[in-house]
């Protein structure tokens, strides 16, 4: 007997694993694809580092507001026979 004879169920596995290579591939095409039109456009990505990004701050910022002058309080008295 010779092996040259192939049994269906290993055309059919083949045919399968072939198709998932083909998904796969496709899959990791896509996502490369993805990320090389990201980094292209680099000059749009703002990295998160906890800082306020620059293109949501207002272009011409209103002047702050003088603060409201203090009223002066006074410190809490102690009377001797409180204590």
């Amino acid at each position: 007997m010779g092996l040259a004879n192939e049994h269906e169920i290993f055309r059919r596995r083949r045919s399968r694993n072939v198709g998932l290579a083909l998904v796969l591939v496709a899959f990791v095409a896509l996502v490369f694809g993805l990320t090389v039109v990201k980094v292209q456009q680099g000059d749009m990505m703002e990295g998160f580092d906890h800082q306020p990004r620059v293109s949501e701050l207002p272009r011409d910022p209103a002047p702050a507001a003088e603060p409201a002058a203090e009223v002066p309080t006074a410190a809490p008295t102690t009377t001797e026979a409180s204590q």
